[in-house]
């Protein structure tokens, strides 16, 4: 089985960094965390706003602890409010259903981790997150 590795999670950063760099996307905060939702690797370009790493740490962590994308959590909790209300009040602050943090999986599809990003759109961050994931070959779950 392959792990998530600091190193492996610190080249999916950067992997993701470049592809926001070439979209021309806004300074972003990005956050690795493990199959427990630990922190693996963060980063938080010049420029990003101080909140850039709690709201990354949140899609990820919740995307993780879910066992599915926050694209597809947001859209659970348009669904479902008051269990999604009740879920981020539990967690005390470490959930975020909204688009932007992707689950991490190796070729047989066992559960790594999770990457979540913040400075752009929802779209954008997913989309730096997945870019990360795919350069390391990886795969986006």
């Amino acid at each position: 089985m392959t792990t998530l590795s600091l190193t492996l999670a610190q080249e999916i950063i950067q992997a993701a960094l470049a592809h926001a760099h070439a979209q021309g996307y806004k300074p972003m905060g990005i956050v690795v965390v493990d199959e427990a939702g630990q922190l693996k690797a963060f980063a938080r370009e010049d420029g990003a706003s101080m909140f850039r790493f709690d709201i990354a740490r949140a899609k990820a962590w919740g995307a993780v602890g879910m066992g599915a994308s926050s694209r597809v959590l947001a859209q659970r909790a348009k669904d479902n409010p008051n269990f999604f209300v009740s879920l981020a009040a539990t967690a005390e602050g470490k959930f975020l259903p909204q688009t932007g943090a992707v689950l991490v999986k190796n070729a047989a599809g066992e559960l790594l981790g999770a990457v979540g990003a913040s400075g752009g759109t929802g779209d954008e961050d997913e989309a730096i997150c997945i870019a990360g994931i795919e350069a390391v070959g990886l795969v986006v779950g």
